[in-house]
Formats: C-alpha cells, structure tokens, sequence
C-alpha cells in the first residue's frame, strides 16, 4: 500500500516524521516502555467509557473485549522488554495526547462528551497504526518487525470500531465534520512536536 493511501484509509492528514523509526531504534528500552504505558492508557480509556456510558449497549459489548486485549498488549510489551533484559522504566507525559484532550470541547453535555472521547480515541488508535507499520517495516530485527506488525492490525480494527460506534450514536455528518475538524488539529498539532525516539506519539 502506498504512503499516501495508507494515510487515506487511516485518514490521517500528516504522516510520521520518517526520521522517528531511525530515533526509536537507537534505545529499544525507551520505546518499549513508552509503548508498554500507551497499551496500559488505553485498556484505562476503555474502561473508563465504559463507567461512563453503561447505558450503551453497543458500546459496551464493543469496548470491552478492548479492554482484555489492551491489556494483553502491554504484558505482552512487559514480555519483549524481560526477554530482552530490559527494564520498565516510568511512565512519561504524554504530550501528544494532552494536545488532543485540550482540543476536546468542553461545558458540553454528556451526551456531546461521548463523541468527543470516541473521536479521541479513533485518532490515537490511527497514529498508533500507522507509527506500529512504520516500526515493522523500518527495523533491522525481523521479530520486532513481525511484533509490531501484529499490534498495527490490532490498531486499526480499534480505530474503525471507535469511528463506528460514533456514527452509530450521532448523525453520520455531524461525525465527519468533527472528524475532519479533529484531523485537521493532529496533524498541526504533531508537526509541532519535535520527533522524539523514547515516544510512540
């Protein structure tokens, strides 16, 4: 697939610094861990939908099976760092997601919160696949290629369930227009970020 349909079908707006997988490979330490803590945030955000919204029942027979498979990521990222014996390290500020939790819309309904927090979702689950195929195709080591292969496929079955679920909730339009809107700051947002090897984000 091509650079540009792949960020097509992610919907994606900017694609990654390709410098970023040369930075990631350098401490295999430091993005392992970053990694670990992004699977460990997001099986929390499941879980925290589902808190929230448990009067949707679609959402909860979706998102929670997420919330197993999440965190079965990040034992099996806790496995490749202790195989390689290496060490969890502490879980840093996200500034990638901060940017996009600010961008949230905010004094709005709960009802107008859920497609915020899906949209939210959506889009780390879409960087995130496009950053786990940047990683299976740009490093040296064939199994990390084949492990971070399997984590982009999870990826974007995550982001196109999330996108779902919001257009099950809410006018197909009013969904696009937000998206769009949202995909429009990531990608002003992420050129802003200066590529960091010991980040996923």
């Amino acid at each position: 697939m091509s650079r540009t349909k792949e960020l097509t079908t992610l919907g994606l707006h900017l694609p990654t610094d390709p410098r970023w997988v040369d930075l990631a490979s350098i401490s295999l330490e430091e993005i392992l861990t970053d990694h670990a803590y992004c699977e460990q945030k997001a099986a929390s955000a499941c879980i925290s939908l589902i808190q929230q919204y448990p009067d949707r029942v679609e959402l909860v027979k979706e998102v929670s099976p997420v919330v197993t498979e999440e965190w079965g990521h990040f034992r099996l990222v806790i496995q490749e760092l202790e195989k390689r014996k290496l060490k969890l390290g502490f879980q840093r500020k996200d500034e990638y997601v901060n940017g996009l939790l600010q961008f949230q819309r905010k004094g709005i309904s709960r009802e107008e919160k859920l497609l915020e927090l899906l949209l939210t979702c959506a889009l780390i689950e879409a960087r995130s696949c496009e950053r786990f195929k940047l990683l299976s195709q740009g490093l040296e080591e064939d199994g990390l290629k084949d492990f971070y292969y399997h984590f982009m496929v999870s990826e974007a079955g995550h982001y196109r369930m999330f996108l779902d679920l919001a257009e099950l909730y809410f006018p197909k339009e009013k969904v696009q227009q937000r998206w769009q809107e949202y995909l429009s700051f990531e990608a002003d947002w992420i050129a802003q970020l200066k590529p960091r090897g010991d980040r996923m984000h």
